[in-house]
């Protein structure tokens, strides 16, 4: 890898399922588990919506004002994934798409929010991860479903939660962030702490289950595939 230009080898597509293990492996060693000094003042949800072949896909990023959860920009890209769909490896199939959304905003958020894994990954290099050393910006990733660690239901009330581990450390949460409903997972991705990704998870859900930055990014995925069907 050359120092010169890191995105494109971060992101460059594996030729097969090894390579992509090894990569990332090797880049499992970038990530920075630190909160980074710079302001929070908007963020960008991430999401990917695929047609019914599994293959066609929408990409799109919304960058929300963290203070009202006003939207200031989006972007949508439509494309292919040139990587299959293989468990552990979602990163390779997503993230070049998902570059191409971010490219064609026209505001640079301060955070991203995915909608996936972060270090709560076999590998501790999930796709929160990669983009956030790809981008090398603070991210934070955000599932739906448990990971493949076993965790503890948190309490019924916002805000509680149960750590998920992994060797002995600490590698993510499960949180609830709505009473009575099923949480969600968070995980670091770069440049930030668990305390700091879970505080802004329940912050940007004031009123749902998902952040509102990925909500917005969901929505607008669907929105644009059914037009496009």
């Amino acid at each position: 890898m050359t120092d010169d230009n890191p995105r494109a080898a971060y992101a460059r597509l594996p030729s097969d399922e090894a390579e992509a293990v090894t990569m990332q492996a090797e880049l499992a060693g970038c990530v920075v588990v630190a909160d980074d000094d710079s302001p929070v003042s908007t963020v960008a949800g991430l999401d990917i919506a695929y047609d019914k072949d599994g293959e066609t896909a929408v990409a799109t990023a919304v960058v929300l004002r963290r203070d009202d959860l006003t939207v200031l920009d989006q972007a949508v890209v439509h494309g292919v994934s040139d990587f299959p769909y293989v468990p552990g490896l979602l990163a390779f199939r997503e993230l070049p798409l998902l570059l191409q959304a971010i490219e064609a905003l026209t505001v640079t958020p301060d955070l991203y929010v995915c909608d996936g894994y972060g270090l709560t990954h076999p590998r501790r290099f999930g796709l929160a991860c990669h983009l956030g050393v790809v981008l090398d910006a603070p991210a934070i990733g955000v599932a739906k479903n448990p990971p493949h660690l076993p965790v503890d239901a948190p309490g019924p009330i916002r805000g509680e939660w149960t750590p998920i581990t992994a060797s002995g450390e600490t590698v993510g949460c499960a949180v609830r962030t709505q009473d009575e409903v099923k949480p969600v997972y968070v995980s670091v991705g770069h440049r930030c702490t668990l305390a700091t990704a879970r505080d802004l998870v329940l912050e940007l859900a004031p009123r749902y289950r998902l952040p509102e930055p990925i909500r917005a990014a969901d929505r607008l995925g669907r929105k644009r595939l059914a037009a496009a069907g």
